[in-house]
């Protein structure tokens, strides 16, 4: 994920256990049994407590904000003005956390595909810890059971409002891989160390509702430059940070030093403005997934629509008859994979603007519409002449394309478009009527993320007929 990214996908171990989430004891631990009745305030006291310094001309709070707490401005901000800062000792981390040292001498048993067992063991003993330091930071966290991930929807209404999207199959992959963690690892480490795991934090409902808690509120530190080789760094809770709300237009932006993470203007912010941060540049499939959330249609500039790669290849095959020639496409198809510009499961991503995965999309429409010749020699010297010339595929030079490439990316937009369930012209009927008022929340944030993958997928078709 990019930098600036407060999230990543949980990616745990492939596998599958039975287990009855039923069975669990209470997903909620209820780790306060006398909670401050104003956890703002009690939030506010503990951030003087531990060093961490907001800045007299924001406040956090409820009211203008665009969901649950958010932060905003009480005098006008300017660009580079300091909002707040986080010392390192107020992050919660597994290098943080009051079972630090347990942590660190097992890690070899910790290891996963994800890389989040440390922190995930880290919250759930907090959550429980009669007096965990971050008790007053944890009030102010969205009431577990009530998180609004596509992995709570019953399965029948998340396949049913976003078939097409590619969330089904993310949130499906991500159960999976969260059982297969929890079962193999988090479980077991749990009943090794019974006196610092009750019974009430040990449920697999528990740990889905802290993976998807991490996914939208936890924290990724940036690699140097020097770095890029390395494992991405694990992710780590922000007090005050994860506060913020997100839109593409964000106005706040953290920045990382050795002593404290920064929250620092980027643009101006009048008076009772709420203030933004950046989650990334996320397209409303990802921010549903993975926070629960969308911007409605046109706000998401980050917006994308996936042509799946294999899609592309089922496109080419469209019409061949002559096994010779099914062959062939079959051999041009595994060269590609061979160079590693496409694969069985990626996907060429279509931005508003710009096609995002530009030279795989190049390099398959070109050696997909070769000729027989053309490969051949493609195949002997690895590259050709006449190269793409522009740094990126802008949108508006779609109509540049040849007139071969340009059909291919055609057929494969409209085997995309007959993956959804509906059509666009059905989606604009019910933004633009009285009926969407009276959907559900769920209903209105899958049609948006529909809608917006079709209105880019739409474009295409225009550009390339």
């Amino acid at each position: 994920m990019a930098a600036p990214a407060k999230r990543s996908r949980v990616v745990a171990p492939a596998g599958s256990g039975e287990h009855d989430p039923a069975s669990d004891p209470d997903p909620d631990p209820d780790p306060d049994p006398d909670p401050d009745p104003d956890p703002v305030a009690g939030f506010l006291r503990w951030c003087g407590q531990v060093g961490l310094e907001l800045s007299p001309k924001v406040a956090v709070s409820r009211q203008g904000t665009v969901a649950g707490y958010g932060m905003v401005a009480r005098e006008s901000l300017q660009p580079g003005e300091l909002l707040f800062a986080v010392p390192r000792a107020a992050l919660l981390s597994p290098r943080t956390c009051s079972i630090r040292g347990l942590l660190e001498r097992e890690q070899g048993a910790l290891q996963s595909q994800s890389g989040w067992v440390p922190l995930l063991l880290a919250l759930l003993h907090e959550l429980q810890a009669p007096a965990s330091l971050w008790s007053p930071y944890l009030a102010l966290w969205p009431k577990l059971g009530q998180l609004e991930h596509p992995m709570f929807w019953p399965e029948e209404e998340r396949k049913r409002l976003l078939q097409g999207t590619g969330v089904p199959e993310a949130v499906e992959k991500d159960l999976s891989n969260i059982q297969s963690e929890y079962c193999s690892i988090v479980l077991p480490f749990m009943e090794a160390h019974p006196d610092l795991f009750s019974h009430r934090v040990r449920s697999l409902e528990l740990y889905r509702q802290l993976v998807a808690l991490v996914m939208a509120y936890s924290f990724q530190e940036p690699l140097e430059e020097d770095e890029d080789e390395k494992e991405p760094n694990s992710p780590l809770m922000v007090p005050a940070a994860d506060i913020l709300n997100h839109v593409a237009n964000h106005n706040a932006n953290l920045e990382y030093s050795p002593d404290c993470l920064r929250m620092v203007a980027t643009q101006p912010i009048p008076k009772g403005h709420e203030i933004f941060n950046t989650y990334g540049q996320m397209a409303n499939w990802q921010l549903i997934h993975m926070y629960g959330f969308v911007e409605p249609y046109p706000d998401n500039t980050d917006d994308t629509a996936d042509i799946q790669m294999v899609t592309v290849r089922e496109a080419a095959l469209q019409g061949i008859k002559v096994e010779a020639e099914r062959l062939l496409l079959h051999e041009r198809w595994d060269f590609l994979c061979k160079l590693e510009m496409v694969g069985e499961e990626g996907a060429f991503v279509i931005g508003r603007k710009e096609v995002l995965t530009d030279e795989e999309l190049i390099t398959t429409l070109k050696v997909l519409c070769m000729s027989a010749e053309e490969f051949t020699e493609f195949k002997d010297h690895s590259g050709w002449e006449d190269k793409w010339e522009e740094d990126s595929l802008m949108i508006t030079n779609i109509p540049r394309l040849k007139a071969s490439w340009k059909q291919l990316l055609r057929d494969s937009v409209l085997l995309t478009l007959q993956t959804y369930a509906t059509d666009l012209k059905t989606e604009q009927d019910l933004l633009s009527s009285e009926v969407y008022v009276k959907l559900s929340w769920r209903e209105q944030q899958a049609l948006q993320v529909r809608y917006g993958q079709k209105m880019i997928l739409h474009q295409l078709l225009e550009l390339t007929n």
